[in-house]
């Protein structure tokens, strides 16, 4: 049996990982999946919160919190991960995005010589003050198999060097959770319990901390969703590192006391998908948001200078902003008059990504296993390959 090993972050790697892990015990004979867990943004309890509603098992292997600087969290989350390699051997670790603990993963394996699969391959900014970016490139240029989500995506990569044999262009494996839940979503009371009504409110998530942990820059945001705040209802569920910047800043009281702002903890995925879909728009530095906003078709304004998700504004709803006061204002008037923007999506956005990224890992076993697996197991793999084709 084919163990896979997938590395998880933050709460919003378990939508990215849900679909593939649950794609993966329709095999039971041949792939063994398990989960780590480093609560790189202490975030257990809300990771736990996404676990439940995603109908996921509880964490293999939880890790211990790694907060402090980037190299710190690598680093424990190195020596971590390395000694869950050590103990139990997996076949392929798979990590996904750009955290530190995808980064560490995939040197600790590679380090092993275990294969690497990176999901979300390819997205790059161009913007090496992100530390982000730093991982991306070289989580991708450790990885075994590259799976991307974009044309845009498998360009970067070729001109990075990567060997063409290593991408596989499958999709957007976050949509296939946004899909798979979206009519359960539907069910939530989340817009009665904050007393709102659809399209008469802005969603609004912050927490990159170029924008919030910088006074100058969040000085800039208090006034931008204030300024909102005085043409249409604000919904901001405020994420841990959020709040507390904003407590310890001069002007949170123009935010935390406005009555025309509603401040809520941070939401399952269900409640949040909801808030997602029926907002007139969304004001973000999530690159996750900008992708399910366009798929659901809500306008989505991007508060950073440079977005790795560059085909959600030329497939998509997504509008860069940076923290331009005038143009966002601009844009929110644009959508109370108007309405949201037309829908668009990129190819392969379908809900079938997962499937598509299993198929290629029996494709790769059916090679790669021979002495390893039963003879047997070589069969039924190249039996999955042919009928995932």
């Amino acid at each position: 049996m084919i163990k896979i090993l997938m590395v998880a972050g933050a709460s919003r790697d378990f939508m990215k990982l849900a679909p593939l892990y649950f794609e993966l015990r329709k095999h039971p004979g041949l792939f063994h999946p398990e989960i780590v867990h480093n609560g790189q943004h202490l975030d257990y309890d809300i990771s736990e919160a996404f676990l439940k509603q995603l109908q996921l098992p509880e964490v293999d292997y939880p890790l211990e919190d790694s907060s402090g600087s980037h190299a710190y969290q690598t680093g424990a989350a190195m020596i971590e991960i390395e000694q869950v390699l050590c103990d139990h051997k997996p076949d392929m670790v798979v990590v996904f995005g750009d955290l530190n603990s995808a980064l560490a993963a995939a040197i600790s394996a590679a380090k092993m010589r275990i294969p690497v699969a990176h999901v979300e391959a390819g997205l790059r900014s161009y913007d090496r003050d992100m530390p982000e970016e730093i991982n991306r490139v070289v989580s991708d240029i450790l990885a075994d198999l590259l799976f991307t989500h974009c044309d845009n995506a498998n360009l970067n990569l070729i001109r990075e060097g990567i060997a063409h044999e290593k991408i596989y262009l499958v999709g957007n494996i976050m949509i296939d959770t946004l899909k798979h839940f979206l009519p359960k979503s539907e069910k939530t009371v989340i817009l009665e319990k904050l007393g709102l009504s659809g399209k008469k409110y802005v969603l609004t998530t912050l927490h990159r901390p170029s924008n919030v942990d910088n006074p100058e820059n969040l000085d800039k945001i208090v006034k931008i969703i204030t300024s909102v705040a005085e043409r249409i209802k604000i919904v901001f569920p405020m994420h841990p590192r959020t709040r507390k910047s904003l407590e310890n800043h001069e002007a949170c009281c123009n935010i935390l006391q406005n009555m025309n702002i509603v401040i809520a903890e941070p939401l399952g995925y269900l409640d949040y998908l909801k808030l997602e879909k029926h907002a007139l728009a969304v004001l973000t530095d999530s690159g996750g948001v900008q992708e399910e906003t366009t798929v659901l078709g809500v306008p989505c304004l991007t508060m950073r200078e440079s977005t790795e998700r560059p085909v959600t504004i030329t497939d998509g709803t997504n509008k860069l902003v940076g923290l331009n006061h005038n143009k966002i204002i601009s844009l929110i008037d644009f959508y109370l008059q108007s309405g949201r923007s037309p829908k668009r999506c990129p190819i392969l956005w379908d809900g079938q990504t997962a499937e598509r990224i299993v198929r290629v890992f029996a494709e790769y076993f059916s090679t790669k296993s021979e002495n390893k697996c039963e003879k047997e197991a070589i069969t039924a793999l190249h039996q999955v390959a042919k009928v995932l084709e």
